[in-house]
């Protein structure tokens, strides 16, 4: 009994840990932007757009090695989840050879859009890291944007966006480890893909905030079927689990495209950027279910070996921890939207 009570509590003290510390980790980790546009000869209008948390963000700064970034930006404001800094460089170095560093850049996990374009058509689309925060420009080489960098900015969405995983973690829960949960990652990657597309592309737009309060409410409602005891009447949600994360992937799908509308796509070549964003998203999705499944099957495992029953618990510690979680979020994202 003493066991008992002692294995009781640890999962009653990670759970309260977990209703903690994961609102603060709602959203997933949004790149941030350095866009260099050559308006007219000899002037490049500058854009750097860093994501923010309310109004409080790490400290980035952009630089030019030919020192263009130096000066004072020309505006500094802040739009919601954004600081944006613009400058208007004159009578500066060729951007030709010069290198872009972000300062502060290794001590966070954000990654940074650089998007340049000149007046002769050449252009680069590529990614900084923290692992790799200096970018060399190299303009005259031949034509072409650095695409593969969104497969990898697909993939560090999905991983970032607790709020995603945690609904795939519901739906993976409610459906069980078996043939079944196939066809659910196919429905909602179907859903997500489609409306991730539309919004990113511009056919359709809703408000962001609004979008996210509803993915917050898809996480309440599959928590809420999690918790039903199995001597209840089967629910059209576990018949066909399917249905449930086709019609709430769409819903994730308008929150994707946050991540892309925040940055915009490449302007020659938007679809096939939007592909790899697309499929970087599925990996990393893929990359989630397959570890989940097998911490699943290794605390069953477990579980078995236990000298006492743990099926209510294993049962209740996941709804609730997922549900309290979702919760706070549907609420505070609740306000948000109002405010």
């Amino acid at each position: 009994m003493k066991f008992r009570h002692l294995f009781c509590g640890l999962m009653f003290i990670i759970a309260g840990g977990l209703l903690a510390a994961l609102p603060a980790l709602a959203h997933e980790v949004r790149p941030a932007l350095l866009q260099i546009n050559e308006s007219t000869p000899g002037r490049y209008d500058v854009i750097w757009k860093q994501p923010l948390v309310g109004e409080m963000g790490v400290r980035l700064i952009p630089h030019l090695s030919g020192g263009g970034l130096d000066a004072r930006p020309v505006s500094e404001t802040i739009t919601p989840g954004f600081l944006v800094r613009t400058w208007v460089l004159q009578d500066v170095p060729a951007l030709d050879g010069q290198e872009v560093r972000i300062e502060g850049l290794p001590q966070t996990v954000t990654d940074v859009i650089v998007r340049v374009s000149v007046r002769d058509g050449h252009a680069i689309d590529a990614v900084i890291t923290p692992a790799r925060p200096v970018l060399k420009l190299a303009l005259s080489a031949p034509k072409g944007a650095a695409l593969p960098a969104y497969l990898t900015l697909g993939v560090k969405h999905i991983l970032t966006g607790i709020d995603h995983l945690m609904f795939v973690l519901g739906l993976l829960i409610l459906t069980g480890v078996g043939w079944r949960i196939a066809k659910v990652v196919t429905a909602f990657t179907v859903a997500h893909s489609l409306t991730l597309a539309l919004a990113a592309l511009g056919y359709i737009h809703f408000p962001p905030a609004v979008i996210e309060a509803l993915v917050a409410l898809s996480i309440v409602f599959v928590a809420h079927e999690l918790v039903a005891r199995p001597s209840a009447p089967i629910s059209l949600t576990r018949r066909f689990p399917w249905l449930i994360a086709l019609v709430f992937g769409l819903l994730h799908g308008m929150a994707f495209a946050g991540a892309l509308s925040a940055i915009g796509l490449p302007p020659r070549a938007a679809p096939q950027a939007l592909l790899l964003f697309n499929l970087g998203v599925e990996a990393g999705q893929l990359i989630f279910i397959g570890a989940a499944m097998a911490v699943i099957l290794t605390l069953r495992w477990a579980r078995s070996k236990l000298p006492f029953d743990t099926t209510s618990l294993a049962r209740a510690l996941p709804a609730y921890a997922i549900g309290g979680c979702a919760m706070f979020w549907f609420i505070d994202r609740t306000i948000a939207a109002y405010a």
